[in-house]
């Protein structure tokens, strides 16, 4: 099943277990977001939104706030002495999608666990 949502004014085909990149929105690292603007909701029987597909939602977790790459505005008139330059980085929140869901449904799954960093094996002690 896989389906097609809007956010940020751009429009992304997602299926479970995607990693994505979108324009930032709220929510803090670790939670459940909804995306509620849902296209279409493909599988066996394809569902078309008119606008958007009624009772249907995407549940992603927040993985990560970072910032996009530097982006560099520089204008510069020749033979005037005139130079500017303007830069930006866009802000960014990466999203695991968890589940599709339509019927108006609330989420099921809930954040995964964040995996334990595997201890360092104690030296061993050298007998003489």
């Amino acid at each position: 099943m896989f389906a097609v949502i809007k956010t940020g004014g751009r429009q992304y085909r997602v299926v479970p277990d995607d990693v994505l990149e979108i324009g930032k929105i709220a929510g803090d690292v670790g939670t459940i977001v909804q995306l509620g603007e849902v296209l279409v909701v493909g599988g066996d029987t394809p569902v078309l939104g008119v606008p958007t597909v009624a009772g249907a939602s995407v549940a992603a977790e927040v993985l990560d706030h970072k910032r996009g790459p530097k982006v560099i505005a520089f204008k510069k008139r020749r033979r005037k002495n005139s130079r500017r330059k303007r830069g930006y980085r866009d802000e960014i929140t990466v999203l695991r999608i968890t589940e599709i869901l339509t019927d108006s449904a609330k989420p099921s799954i809930g954040p995964r666990p964040k995996r334990e960093k595997a201890a360092a094996p104690a030296p061993a002690a050298d007998d003489e």
